[in-house]
């Protein structure tokens, strides 16, 4: 996942990190009936956890593997059908990296579709790391909070479920790519998006999820999901701001975008995506502890978990 500006600055090098508050954040201040159920961030804090007790989930590697079969293992126990998407896909630097995509389809009868992605991948080296730029980073922020924000709300559809159908989408080999070349991304979405799951799949819209357990979090709007996506983008801040959740989703349009999975899903499969990632409310930059050794279980916070899945599942939940 590599951010850009809209004045098109180099991608890698716009990815260094800035400090936050650690303040609570004020307490919800609802402007309408929630119609989802509430969202548990004790669960997504320990699917988090789970993850973590892996390892690092670098392709090519028994954690990674580990960690795929506990991901279709939960997906399956809340009663998804799962599709284990595997291909080699060929690294920026030659490395054939052994990928899978975990798909998992809720109410598959349902028509209406919303696609609901994240990576699950971790960085093989901690390259901000000045310390430690050689070893593989934990991956907590950016990779598993995406993951157990949907594991969570799959477990939730199993009790209440949406009137739409849901498409839980886990991308692989997302973030083993090189700064000065934005195709070295996101390879296991830019792979989907050659080649769906099922013919002619056309969802409403998706919405992607990245780095949202970080302490302090601001959602900033993405200058690629406005192009492709505003109608909808408006609607999760909205209802976001309608839960009491506006200060982690700020409706500042700072004309700043990522090239992340949803850029080469509406690029290339035509689908309009919401990208939900953490940036600086002011620089724009990513939480601190970005591709360093640092991305650990220190760097969660349950407040940002539960701000993050309650409005993605109210939007869900609002669906008709």
């Amino acid at each position: 996942m590599l951010a850009v500006c809209l004045l098109i600055a180099a991608c890698g090098d716009n990815k260094t990190t800035t400090g936050g508050s650690k303040g609570e954040p004020p307490s919800p201040q609802v402007k309408f009936v929630p119609v989802a159920p509430d969202f548990n961030a004790d669960s997504a804090y320990a699917f988090i956890e789970a993850q973590l007790a892996f390892g690092p989930r670098v392709p090519n590697t028994k954690e990674h593997q580990a960690c795929a079969a506990w991901i279709k293992e939960k997906f399956a126990s809340y009663g998804g059908q799962v599709i284990m998407q595997n291909a080699i896909l060929k690294a920026w630097d030659g490395t054939p990296l052994d990928a899978t995509n975990i798909i998992g389809i809720f109410n598959p009868q349902a028509g209406r579709r919303v696609l609901v992605s994240a990576h699950w991948d971790s960085r093989p080296f901690a390259d901000k790391d000045p310390d430690n730029p050689n070893v593989p980073v934990p991956a907590a922020n950016d990779g598993a909070s995406g993951v157990a924000v949907i594991l969570e709300i799959a477990r939730q559809i199993t009790q209440k479920a949406p009137t739409i159908g849901v498409d839980f989408i886990l991308w692989d080999a997302e973030d083993y790519g090189q700064y000065s070349d934005n195709t070295s991304w996101c390879l296991g979405s830019q792979y989907w998006s050659r080649n769906p799951h099922q013919a002619g799949y056309n969802p409403k819209y998706g919405i992607n999820l990245d780095m949202v357990g970080a302490k302090d979090a601001h959602f900033l709007k993405d200058g690629w999901s406005l192009q492709y996506a505003r109608p909808q983008v408006d609607m999760v801040w909205n209802t976001a701001h309608n839960l009491g959740y506006g200060a982690f989703f700020p409706l500042a349009e700072k004309d700043i975008a990522s090239i992340d999975d949803h850029y080469y899903v509406q690029e290339i499969a035509g689908i309009p995506m919401v990208e939900i990632i953490d940036r600086d409310i002011n620089t724009g930059e990513f939480f601190p502890h970005w591709h360093t050794v640092k991305d650990d279980i220190t760097s969660i916070d349950k407040a940002t978990l539960k701000a993050t899945g309650q409005v993605v599942m109210e939007v869900l939940y609002r669906e008709k």
